[in-house]
């Protein structure tokens, strides 16, 4: 059974979210306040966060940005009355895996999580091989979400750290923005490849020496990205 964490302040959605969450055999928490429901979602474990972005005393936004910067992967959908493209892109810069705006129709919403929970399986089954990498000098522990380098361990986000990891286990390998983009965010946020490209960027700050000549994550112009397979364990 999936845990699912509501955190919505309008009770009768709040509600009509729970029947349906339940039709999927989903065991259901509400939290109708914004620090009461980050607290919630920092120190219990759920499958999937529904997050509302205007709510009282913490929004969405903010709670969102909480939990990613205590490594907490868990899924995020964000529900927001807010139709500017503008909060779409800063929820998918923030770690959010996906994004609907109110009104919405239930069938949509089960549409949306049903997808989350697709997109999960097939990262841990599929996309990657379940096994900690080595590659230069960088250890990538899959187990524990942690990327060390020369013996310092490096702060990733979420995304940042499923980019990685994705494009490590596949050396070699050319993905196009828009396949990163489906692979690791989904298909209904097709369009915005820009958000592939500056994850990459956030990301090459991070690992590489040099970014205007990356030695890990390089560029095939045109086409995509691909992990550098080249590369082999440094003593």
């Amino acid at each position: 059974m999936k845990k699912v964490l509501v955190i919505e302040d309008n009770e009768s959605l709040s509600d009509l979210l729970e029947i349906h969450l339940k039709d999927l055999e989903c065991d259901v928490t509400k939290i109708a306040d914004g620090i009461l429901g980050l607290d919630k979602a920092l120190n219990e474990s759920f499958d999937l966060i529904v997050l509302d972005i205007m709510l009282p005393n913490l929004d969405g936004l903010e709670i969102c940005k909480e939990v990613r910067a205590k490594n907490n992967y868990t899924p995020i959908l964000m529900l927001t009355s807010k139709s500017e493209e503008i909060d779409k892109v800063i929820g998918l810069e923030i770690g959010a895996d996906d994004y609907l705006t109110k009104p919405f129709s239930i069938r949509e919403f089960i549409a949306r999580v049903k997808a989350i929970f697709r997109r999960i399986n097939a990262i841990q089954k599929e996309v990657y091989k379940n096994e900690n990498l080595a590659i230069g000098n960088l250890v990538i522990e899959l187990d524990k979400r942690k990327v060390i380098q020369n013996g310092t361990g490096i702060s990733l986000t979420a995304k940042e750290f499923d980019l990685l990891y994705l494009l490590a286990s596949h050396p070699g390998k050319i993905y196009s923005r828009e396949q990163l983009l489906n692979l690791l965010w989904g298909y209904h946020y097709r369009g915005y490849e820009h958000t592939v490209n500056s994850h990459i960027n956030r990301l090459r700050s991070k690992i590489e020496l040099e970014i205007s000549n990356p030695k890990y994550i390089l560029t095939s112009w045109g086409v995509g990205y691909k992990f550098n397979d080249n590369l082999k364990i440094e003593e």
